[in-house]
């Protein structure tokens, strides 16, 4: 079993999670029944048998992503039906009703900028290459609302080193799939959006050992409305940096424009780190409401810089204003 690198997240225990059934007894299976349940990840056109030979599995208790948190899981429920997809719709719901639509079997990356040239590549050739991971970590909307959930994937950085990006290539940019036949809300007169979403990191940043791929929640295979079939999570950042359904991967010398960065530059950075002390230009970002919420029950907390993950992140912007490069 490949060994894992020191960092991790010292401010989740396990022991706080919610009480979700199958993220439990998905725990308490692991081994046989977490191969079977992994096989739910992979294309349905794949041998399941072929490919998870080599699929190996860590869980966050093993990996050591799970110790010491004092966040609670937000329920699978308000994780798979609260979200911002605007490929389906500006409405918070609007992903879970209509993401189905996508067609995610079969699904390949085309990538650019490698030493081999560019190239399609199958999912499961990827999948073939990686161990995937269980790690909790809170996701921080700009728009000031949060959740803790547990993500099932394998860290970007292993994922960059096996594409093998040219001597060049200083950021990595991500593009969602567009297929507006199956993506509603590519076909709105209102959208502010020029498809399609594109993200993107400095290398560094993407070599960080945070950054991560997620390929599933929960320890299911990731819904439609979440990313599937795989989406980047970059936990010290904004949400809206943590590109779903990626189709496209590019290494490239210039920093790229991203999609939010090109609609309102003064609302949304390129780095776009968590930081409380930098507001949004329309509402304060000192502090979250996490979800599950209410009206009655806001759970309003105050935020972390770099949403807590300062210890591991921080020497990625040495020496940059943080008020000026947002």
């Amino acid at each position: 079993m490949r060994r894992f690198r020191p960092y991790y997240d010292r401010t989740i225990r396990s022991s706080d999670i919610t009480d979700e059934a199958i993220y439990l007894s998905r725990r308490q299976l692991l081994g046989v029944g977490a191969a079977v349940g992994l096989s739910s990840m992979l294309p349905r056109g794949a041998n399941a048998e072929q490919m998870l030979r080599p699929l190996k599995y860590v869980n966050a208790s093993e990996s050591g992503w799970d110790k010491d948190v004092d966040d609670q899981l937000t329920p699978y429920a308000d994780v798979t039906s609260y979200n911002n997809f605007y490929e389906f719709g500006m409405d918070k719901s609007a992903p879970a009703k209509y993401a189905h639509q996508m067609t995610i079997d079969p699904w390949s990356i085309e990538v650019s900028g490698i030493e081999r040239g560019d190239q399609t590549i199958p999912l499961e050739s990827v999948l073939e290459q990686m161990t995937l991971e269980e790690r909790i970590y809170r996701l921080r909307c700009v728009e000031a609302w949060s959740m803790v959930i547990p993500w099932v994937g394998f860290p970007l950085a292993d994922l960059v080193a096996w594409l093998r990006p040219n001597n060049k290539a200083k950021y990595v940019v991500f593009e969602t799939l567009h297929r507006p036949k199956e993506m509603r809300g590519t076909r709105s007169f209102s959208s502010v959006i020029d498809w399609p979403y594109r993200e993107a990191l400095r290398l560094d940043e993407a070599m960080n050992p945070l950054a991560f791929i997620a390929v599933g929640l929960y320890g299911k295979s990731l819904p439609n409305q979440n990313g599937a079939p795989l989406r980047l999570v970059v936990p010290w950042k904004y949400g809206f940096k943590s590109i779903k359904s990626i189709a496209r991967i590019g290494f490239v010398e210039s920093q790229p424009a991203t999609s939010w960065q090109q609609i309102a530059p003064h609302e949304y950075g390129f780095f776009a780190n968590v930081n409380p002390s930098v507001d949004h230009p329309r509402w304060s970002q000192r502090f979250e409401r996490r979800l599950p919420s209410s009206l009655f029950s806001p759970n309003r907390i105050p935020t972390q810089l770099f949403n807590g993950y300062a210890d591991q992140v921080s020497g990625l912007y040495k020496g940059m204003d943080l008020a000026l490069n947002y």
